[in-house]
């Protein structure tokens, strides 16, 4: 009896300090800093590319190098007409930011964009400077007006074509497997074990059209989709040993993300437009030009210089992981006051 009451002590013993030290990793007492806890993790940002990111790089680059102008596009409603949601009423199976991936997308790709999606913004601020609210420059006299913001006939370029669409299908379980194994001596009290495996296929789909915004003309559809994979591994063991019992589980699984998988498409049929607008004869083209080391086009989008920095600040630094990260690049960590 006394035997057992001490492993009993031992076990809450080894329970209270448990208990005590998962308590100190988050109190309700704020520390020095101001915050009960920090954070975990400091993976750098990094760019989000599919495998089409680099072709449509290379479109832009071709462009630059034949000076090719695409016309202007907009890009209206790339909408979810899937109608999936998780079931415990959290959201939406899909993405619904597949207008930006496409915005994003065609900045690579070089093509000039017009906003159309959200100008919220810029609707304000015409309606004030309609009626003479809003200045560009600040008065040079104490308690004196500015001038006000004129309004220009034909200052908003307008579009040429514009994108619109949705993805279309969400498929679950196109085809499934799995095997699952146990095996052990039969004696209650000897050593078994297990070993099981599972793998699955879903897809998604998406249909993109592009229409003239002057005619209203459907002059470029495309329609894709693309498979996702999971896959899931679990081990096993069961055994006494010297009178304890051992029930040891582990696993792994992984799931192509899915909307990874959408960007994926989106930038698929963006290439496929864009070729199209830039009438380049295929992927061979860019085996056929030297790529600018002052470019302001590259996997995580394009932009306009505001100064002649392109030799410090361009598209090829903005992909760089370690740029502007404090604890990866050495400009930032010496400069921190």
């Amino acid at each position: 009896m006394a035997i057992k009451f001490l492993k009993q002590s031992r076990v809450a013993a080894l329970l209270a300090t448990t208990a005590m030290a998962l308590s100190a990793c988050a109190t309700p007492v704020a520390g020095p800093s101001g915050n009960y806890a920090s954070p975990i993790g400091n993976s750098a940002v990094t760019p989000n590319p599919t495998p089409y990111s680099a072709a449509l790089v290379c479109q832009a680059n071709y462009a630059r190098q034949h000076q090719l102008t695409a016309p202007r596009i907009a890009v209206g409603r790339i909408a979810d007409y899937t109608g999936k949601a998780e079931a415990d009423g959290s959201g939406r199976k899909i993405t619904q930011g597949a207008s930006l991936m496409a915005m994003s997308a065609l900045a690579k790709a070089g093509v000039p964009l017009v906003e159309r999606f959200d100008t919220s913004v810029s609707e304000l601020e015409l309606k004030y400077a309609n009626n003479k609210l809003i200045s560009d420059n600040p008065s040079q006299q104490p308690d004196m007006p500015a001038e006000y913001r004129r309004i220009l006939a034909g200052q908003v370029p307008g579009s040429d074509f514009y994108i619109a669409g949705g993805i279309t299908e969400l498929n679950y379980n196109i085809r499934s497997s799995g095997v699952d194994v146990a095996g052990g001596d039969p004696t209650p009290t000897d050593f078994k074990g297990r070993l099981g495996g599972r793998s699955f296929v879903m897809n998604v789909g998406l249909d993109l059209r592009m229409i003239n915004t002057r005619t209203l003309e459907v002059v470029d559809v495309i329609s894709y989709q693309k498979q996702v994979v999971g896959r899931e591994v679990s081990l096993g063991v069961f055994d006494f040993w010297n009178g304890n019992l051992f029930d040891i589980s582990a696993g792994t699984g992984a799931l192509e993300p899915l909307q990874l998988a959408v960007r994926g498409l989106v930038e698929r049929a963006v290439v496929e437009m864009t070729a199209n607008l830039y009438g380049m004869p295929g992927p061979e083209a860019c085996m056929t030009y030297d790529p600018l080391n002052a470019s302001t086009v590259g996997l995580t989008g394009a932009y306009i210089p505001a100064y002649n920095n392109l030799d410090q600040n361009n598209a090829q630094t903005r992909e760089d992981p370690s740029r502007w990260h404090s604890g990866r690049d050495g400009a930032v960590r010496r400069g921190r006051f």
